[in-house]
């Protein structure tokens, strides 16, 4: 059941998309639906869309499971991509690592193990985890149960 402490703990992830999603604004009558999938999300991007959980492919792995959401290019130019990852307990998607592009991690469940600066930090629901263009970072499930994010990467080297 959604309360207000998770409305709260949204807002910062809404107002990074903000001035993003103010420049691809179309009249409501463009709205466009339809399934995930396509490997060019540039003309999705484009225009307001609805990304179907239902359509997302899933990725199975030993470490959990993935849903990519979408990849593409933004009309304001930044490249875009985000998925939604399930951790089991005790795993890492992949070990530390680094890259050009920054990325957002949105905790939806579980407890996660968050690289920053040299040093782990303990995050749960609710929390965003930031990872800033070549910052080393890393993530992993410290927790007895599942862990569920979101990630959204942001950069110019993700452009489609």
């Amino acid at each position: 059941m959604q309360n207000r402490r998770d409305l709260l703990a949204a807002l910062p992830a809404l107002a990074l998309f903000g001035p993003a999603l103010a420049a691809a604004q179309e009249p409501a009558s463009d709205t466009k639906t339809g399934p995930v999938g396509t490997t060019d999300g540039t003309a999705r991007l484009a225009h307001n869309t609805i990304f179907r959980y239902s359509d997302m492919k899933v990725s199975r792995s030993a470490n959990g499971e993935s849903r990519a959401i979408l990849s593409g290019t933004l009309p304001t130019g930044e490249g875009l991509e985000m998925h939604e990852t399930m951790l089991l307990p005790g795993h890492a998607p992949h070990p530390p690592h680094q890259h050009m592009h920054s990325e957002m991690l949105l905790v939806r469940s579980g407890t996660l193990s968050w690289l920053v600066n040299g040093k782990q930090e303990t995050a749960g629901p609710g929390d965003i985890l930031f990872a800033a263009s070549q910052e080393l970072h890393g993530v992993n499930n410290i927790g007895t149960a599942n862990a569920e994010y979101f990630v959204v990467a942001i950069g110019p080297n993700l452009k489609k």
